[in-house]
């Protein structure tokens, strides 16, 4: 017997319900990243209702509650179809015009930046900037595509003065990258899509040796949102679609930005000296911006 969707349940259950549940979970079918993370005060003002409706919605399409919904909700958004089949469907949109994938993807980046404003609240921007700043070490995890993105971050984060070091490994090398862990790190980790065994081992780890963590995600928030210190909920354009990672990189260099107004002698004197080094190492001055 084929699973019920989400879409499916609420198909079943919308001509039942009140107009204003019925708006409710329309905006959840519209929003599911905003749904995973949102509370049920923040949907209602979005959906132009009462936190009282957003809870009755939930339970009209057969949930407990928020977070039968939102661990639901997060599985369907996880079994994302393969790199092939999102590309196929990219490509489909895209169409025989081959200038409308330059206008499709800047639409796409441009939604999910603005979505962004949203899915990262103040009070976790602030938090994830603190964080940075108070960490004896920040240690940033990504592999594949994010792998690069760890890297960046990494390397930004030395420039500003900040000790910082990224973990790409897959496989048996983790290990070794694992081993230097230790307790005042800070773990932010880029992970989207299911739980892989490196995801599960730094997670472990980061429990075991006192490390606390930061989670960047689509999906995965719901689900580990137990198991982490911070999530920041992190869109890579549409979920049926090639995946697209404008929005980390706006989010990485605001963070970047954040830490600099936090600490901006420390910054500053880095990125002088830097400066110095470059000059050294060519021979001559060199007066060059460090980001």
């Amino acid at each position: 017997m084929t699973q019920q969707t989400f879409a499916d349940r609420v198909s079943a259950a919308i001509a039942d319900m009140r107009p204003a549940e019925q708006r409710v979970v329309r905006f959840f079918l519209d929003n599911r990243e905003a749904t995973l993370f949102e509370s049920a005060v923040s949907l209602a003002e979005k959906a132009g209702t009462s936190d009282a409706t957003v809870i009755r919605a939930v339970k009209s399409l057969g949930f407990s509650g928020m977070e039968e919904m939102r661990r639901s909700l997060a599985d369907e958004m996880r079994a994302n179809p393969s790199p092939f089949n999102r590309m196929e469907r990219t490509l489909n949109d895209v169409g025989d015009d081959l200038i409308s994938a330059l206008d499709m993807t800047i639409d796409i980046h441009l939604k999910a930046l603005e979505r962004l404003r949203s899915d990262v609240s103040a009070e976790n921007f602030q938090s994830a900037v603190h964080s940075i700043v108070a960490a004896k070490r920040v240690t940033i995890f990504g592999i594949g595509p994010s792998s690069a993105m760890a890297d960046y971050f990494s390397m930004q984060l030395k420039r500003f003065g900040v000790e910082a070091t990224s973990i790409t490994q897959t496989g048996i090398l983790l290990a070794d990258q694992l081993l230097d862990l230790r307790q005042g790190d800070l773990m932010m980790i880029f992970a989207y899509g299911r739980i892989y065994p490196e995801l599960a081992s730094i997670l472990d780890q980061s429990a075991r040796r006192g490390v606390s963590t930061v989670l960047f995600s689509d999906t995965l928030g719901a689900i580990l949102r137990d198991q982490v210190d911070l999530v920041l909920p992190v869109q890579r354009g549409r979920t049926d679609m090639l995946s697209m990672h404008t929005t980390t990189l706006g989010l990485i260099e605001a963070l970047l930005v954040g830490v600099a107004k936090s600490q901006p002698e420390k910054t500053m004197t880095s990125l002088k000296s830097l400066n110095e080094l470059r000059s050294q190492v060519v021979g001559k001055p060199m007066d060059l911006p460090a980001s």
